[in-house]
């Protein structure tokens, strides 16, 4: 007899078609129905089962078909219409780590206990449980359709609740997140700025840290999108394997404006300003931020750079262009100690130009400037250890030492900020200080790109008074961390901190 199955938001009719084999009621485009209450989908069943075994009475069994794991995969993949990060994310599983064990399967065969065993032996290669979930989930979408498609009756990838070891959970576990205070936001701020020899890691770090923006929307923010009082997110840029930064919508349609303190708004206009009218060369268009590395295919310029010489001299780096090009016009104790750092760095001066890359890579980003920022070290690349950041001791808080030999002419090295934060941690950084403010959480959310679908969230809404009490509070965070600073130093070598501490001096 046939019969309902409940499919969360509807109900499938099931039916025999012969022992062992059932059916779904399809309507005449062989799509499956899907019906509102129980009971029709049991009457609609009964109907399809009774013709089922009048047909069968005439026709042969049919031959099962038996199509392998990889096929499927494919046409699967293939059918699929979802944003570009997302098809990459899918292709990435379907090919590293399902295809692998499962391309020559026949889909109707694959059991739980092989998928189950396929999990142990990820696990056992030394892969974080949570990629291992991902992982499984994708596999367990793609056998979704292929039940939907009569290729198998059951999804086996399917985790039954209340079924294996109690503290089985604990393996999905991950550490917890670390966040940054303030006073740490601005240091790794200003160590992020050492590293790369200009302002606006400074500034990005800091942009990141109260703004709660994701790294794509940092990447992708346009210099139109920068408001006297706010910032509008209207796109993100996510890199794709092929190095392609693909333009696209920010994630889940998050599109928001976040209230930004006039104190940051003029951080942001002076970033605009330094990032000129020049748009980029793969989009035509203008962003607050760009790559600071040379693009690929460009000459690497290896050592230290005019700006590290101008720092270490304690000039301008238009005293140090013009000790190089018109001594004459310089002070003669001025010139000496450009010509003493020059020496000392292993400064060379004409070295062929390059041209930096017009965006940052994630990985570039964060494992080049953001994590020695906040750790002091380099990380493992072979064929060099892991290795402590060596640095020039003054000025304070320690010039980074680049060149050959930088190890042995280091006097210093930083000490750990916030070891295990990620510039994604800044984002779960804004919302804790939001939490510390009391600000409401529908401002949270907005400012988040979240969205609360309670009543509770409904009936909630926000006024300017809790927009202007939030303002005041980060203005008040931001404030005490500066005086946290310039307390361990009036002045700072990058060039945008420095005058904002001796500003208040």
């Amino acid at each position: 007899m046939g019969f309902a199955e409940n499919r969360g938001d509807y109900w499938r009719g099931r039916y025999k078609t012969q022992p062992g084999k059932y059916g779904t009621v399809k309507d005449e485009y062989g799509k499956t129905i899907r019906f509102r209450t129980k009971r029709a989908a049991e009457k609609a069943a009964a109907v399809e089962e009774e013709r089922a075994l009048t047909a069968s009475r005439t026709k042969p069994d049919p031959a099962p078909e038996h199509i392998t794991f990889g096929d499927y995969a494919s046409r699967w993949y293939e059918a699929q219409d979802l944003a570009a990060s997302t098809m990459q994310n899918y292709r990435r599983h379907i090919e590293e780590h399902l295809l692998p064990q499962f391309e020559g399967a026949v889909v109707s065969e694959i059991t739980k206990g092989e998928i189950d065993a396929w999990e142990r032996s990820e696990r056992d290669r030394g892969y974080a449980a949570s990629s291992i979930k991902t992982w499984r989930g994708t596999l367990h979408l793609i056998l979704a359709d292929a039940v939907d498609e009569e290729l198998r009756e059951s999804n086996p990838a399917t985790r039954r609740r209340g079924r294996g070891k109690r503290a089985g959970r604990s393996r999905s576990r991950g550490p917890e997140k670390v966040v940054a205070s303030a006073l740490s936001v601005l240091l790794i701020a200003e160590r992020a700025a050492l590293l790369s020899g200009r302002d606006d890691e400074f500034v990005a770090v800091v942009a990141k840290g109260y703004t709660g923006m994701r790294w794509g929307e940092i990447v992708g923010l346009e210099t139109k999108y920068v408001r006297p009082t706010a910032v509008r997110v209207e796109q993100q840029l996510y890199e794709l394997d092929s190095g392609e930064m693909h333009r696209c919508p920010p994630k889940d349609d998050s599109y928001r404006t976040i209230d930004t303190p006039e104190w940051l708004a003029r951080l942001l206009r002076g970033q605009g300003a330094r990032a000129g009218d020049r748009p980029c060369s793969c989009h035509g268009l203008r962003y607050l931020f760009s790559g600071h590395a040379a693009a690929n295919g460009a000459v690497q310029r290896p050592g230290a750079k005019l700006v590290d010489v101008a720092r270490v001299a304690g000039v301008s780096t238009g005293t140090v262009s013009n000790v190089l090009n018109r001594p004459g016009t310089v002070a003669d104790s001025t010139r000496a100690a450009v010509e003493q750092a020059i020496a000392d760095l292993g400064y060379i001066r004409y070295w062929p130009a390059t041209e930096n890359a017009p965006h940052w890579r994630r990985n570039g980003f964060a494992t080049w400037l953001f994590q020695p920022a906040a750790t002091g070290w380099y990380p493992k690349k072979a064929p060099q250890e892991a290795r402590p950041v060596p640095l020039r001791a003054d000025p304070w808080p320690g010039v980074p030492a680049r060149g050959r030999g930088a190890a042995q002419r280091a006097e210093a090295s930083w000490v750990p900020i916030a070891r295990g934060l990620t510039p994604h941690g800044l984002r779960h950084s804004h919302k804790t200080m939001m939490d510390e403010l009391r600000t409401p959480p529908k401002l949270q959310d907005e400012r988040m790109g979240h969205e609360d679908g309670s009543v509770q969230a409904r009936y909630s809404h926000i006024t300017p008074e809790m927009r202007q009490e939030l303002m005041v509070g980060l203005t008040g965070m931001w404030e005490e961390s500066l005086a946290a600073r310039r307390r361990m130093s009036p002045g700072s070598p990058v060039t945008v901190l420095d005058a904002l501490l001796r500003a208040g001096s």
